[in-house]
């Protein structure tokens, strides 16, 4: 059986090697680009983000991220964001004092300050799992690395409540700095990680090694 094909996209967010190395030890074929048309045939594209939340978002739009995304998703095609990469996924951030710039909207909230008098929040981290996970199945106790000052503190979508819905309600895994924070999303196509699994050590490979899997 063929590894997965995996795009780690391109955009000018920082030095990604180490999600590529990360994702090549835990079993996939990995391409470092922002070609479109290569982003949109891969079995998964991880969008990786380092920095500020607005200029994550402006150079993830200005190679075609937002539509690359909404098109991989309407598909039913896996995607994985990583740290920014799950910030920007949300509606905005006030990240220093600004709130005018938009993120992709895929889930409702705002990406806020820690309410820690520590920050950034850096280091090994527990999290807390939902029973249903896949992304942390066997890892559920282990620790991950987090580098972070800001984080979206509240879920803002409802539960549909609808025994009878056909929509698998999203699963959310928590940790916590001063407060309640979200550590990582699972949405059908849409996974997203607020830590980063490629300086986890074991644990981090094998989380991406369980999203390799659903591909």
């Amino acid at each position: 059986m063929s590894s997965p094909q995996v795009v780690v996209l391109d955009y000018g967010s920082g030095n990604v090697r180490s999600a590529v190395r990360a994702l090549e030890r835990a079993g996939a074929t990995v391409e470092l680009t922002a070609d479109f048309k290569r982003a949109q045939a891969c079995d998964g594209l991880v969008v990786p983000g380092v920095g500020a939340f607005a200029s994550v978002a402006e150079q993830l739009r200005a190679v075609g991220g937002d539509r690359l995304i909404g098109r991989r998703l309407a598909g039913g095609r896996p995607v994985l964001g990583i740290c920014v990469g799950l910030q920007v996924l949300f509606d905005k951030s006030v990240e220093f004092g600004r709130d005018d710039v938009p993120g992709l909207g895929e889930w409702p909230g705002t990406v806020e300050l820690l309410p820690s008098t520590v920050v950034p929040h850096m280091g090994w981290n527990t999290v807390d799992v939902p029973e249903e996970s896949v992304l942390f199945k066997g890892i559920e106790r282990e620790r991950f690395y987090f580098v972070h000052s800001y984080a979206v503190q509240k879920w803002e979508l409802p539960d549909p409540g609808d025994p009878l819905a056909t929509l698998k309600p999203p699963l959310v895994t928590w940790s916590e700095h001063g407060g309640r924070f979200v550590a990582a999303v699972e949405n059908g196509p849409l996974s997203a990680a607020q830590f980063h699994p490629e300086k986890s050590g074991d644990a981090g490979i094998q989380l991406l090694r369980n999203w390799l899997g659903t591909l």
